[in-house]
């Protein structure tokens, strides 16, 4: 028996919907009951790092482990075995076909994944933890497959994972198949046909949802009327008018359905039964904020939009970067905020001045920010959170 260990590492992005996905037709495949649309952004801000590794000697009655930032974490639920379960379905296919391969399929799998951003607090780290660790098993077991192929198996992880297998503007068609096989990502356009969008995120808070996700959209479809018309209706134009104003690169277009859904959503949420609210006071007096920012500025330079949680994430053009970050950088430089880049902030004049309840609110709620744009897809890397013997490396 060979003692080899197997292993491939890789790095995946968060994604941050501009028009949401909310409500699953099937829980168990996770199909959404609308398509969305996402904007994925930089790795080098916020990244999820996996090694994925197998050996023959690694004891079966372990069976397969994920250490996730450090702590052992829980991989039985239904939904990370989908993934597993698939992959390993994928590999066991080619073994078959090709009888030198090793049988990588029957390896327990030992799994190390690390996020540089907080996890659960509503910044899509489900979305990068299962798009790292579809792709690292995937390059692991050297599969195939295409980005949309494993955006499938992604999918069954976490939904919004499936657009966390591309760069740059992503679709995510709900499909209207029962099994799920056409509900999958698709790149609408890349990074670079759209290089200058850039986000700022606010972070509010960066502990744990009240509500999580899973359970809120159950909620939701049961429950609110909004919600009907919001999958009727809403969606479907916004996702058209949405790809339109992407291929023409249109700004005030993208950041009004931006608005506009997301205000949409939250909508849905509070006409849910009991009502759901992931927006908390500090969360409104961004709304406002990039309000007077359009205002004074004359045209739409900024567009909000809040997840399943209470952090603010701003789109804005590089060329506005003064009226923008400048205007949010002078009311939160006094506190005590981490995450600004000196070299992008360097001598931004505050060229709008906000209301004080609203400076005040931002001043006291917002713990950090994160400066950041769109970027790229998954990529291989050779740092490897296992080391060659199988254990986890030291950092």
């Amino acid at each position: 028996m060979s003692d080899k260990v197997y292993r491939a590492s890789t790095t995946a992005p968060v994604n941050i919907a501009v028009v949401k996905y909310w409500g699953k037709r099937d829980a168990k495949l996770n199909l959404p009951t609308n398509s969305s649309l996402s904007v994925t952004l930089s790795q080098a801000d916020l990244r999820t790092l996996t090694t994925a590794s197998c050996s023959a000697s690694f004891p079966a009655s372990e069976g397969d482990s994920l250490l996730l930032n450090g702590e052992p974490s829980d991989i039985s639920g239904a939904r990370t075995q989908a993934c597993l379960r698939e992959l390993r379905t994928r590999r066991a296919a080619l073994e078959a076909a090709d009888s030198s391969l090793p049988k990588l399929s029957t390896y327990p799998l030992r799994l190390v994944s690390e996020n540089n951003f907080p996890t659960a607090a509503g910044l899509a780290s489900s979305a990068a933890g299962f798009a790292a660790l579809v792709r690292a098993i995937a390059n692991l077991y050297e599969l195939p497959a295409s980005p949309s192929e494993l955006s499938l198996i992604a999918r069954q992880g976490s939904g919004s994972a499936c657009r966390s297998l591309f760069g740059g503007y992503v679709a995510w068609r709900m499909g209207d198949k029962a099994d799920g096989t056409d509900s999958m990502a698709d790149q609408v356009a890349e990074a670079s046909h759209w290089p200058d969008m850039r986000a700022l995120v606010l972070v509010v808070s960066a502990a744990k949802k009240g509500v999580s996700s899973s359970s809120g959209m159950q909620q939701t479809v049961a429950t609110s009327g909004l919600f009907r018309e919001r999958i009727a209706t809403v969606v479907p134009e916004n996702m058209a008018i949405m790809e339109k104003a992407i291929a023409e690169k249109d700004f005030e277009k993208f950041a009004e359905v931006t608005m506009r859904d997301s205000n949409s959503f939250h909508a849905t949420c509070a006409d849910t039964y009991p009502p759901i609210f992931y927006m908390n006071d500090v969360s409104r007096a961004a709304i406002r904020a990039v309000e007077t920012i359009n205002e004074k500025a004359g045209r739409t330079v900024a567009a909000y939009t809040f997840d399943a949680g209470p952090n603010a994430v701003i789109y804005y053009q590089e060329k506005d970067t003064e009226a923008v970050v400048g205007t949010f950088y002078h009311v939160l430089q006094g506190a005590d905020v981490g995450g600004w880049k000196s070299a992008e902030i360097k001598g931004l004049k505050p060229t709008i001045s906000l209301d004080e309840n609203v400076a005040g609110l931002l001043k006291t709620g917002v713990s950090r920010v994160i400066m950041t744009g769109v970027g790229e897809g998954p990529v291989k890397t050779d740092e490897y959170l296992i080391a060659e013997d199988g254990t986890p490396a030291k950092r």
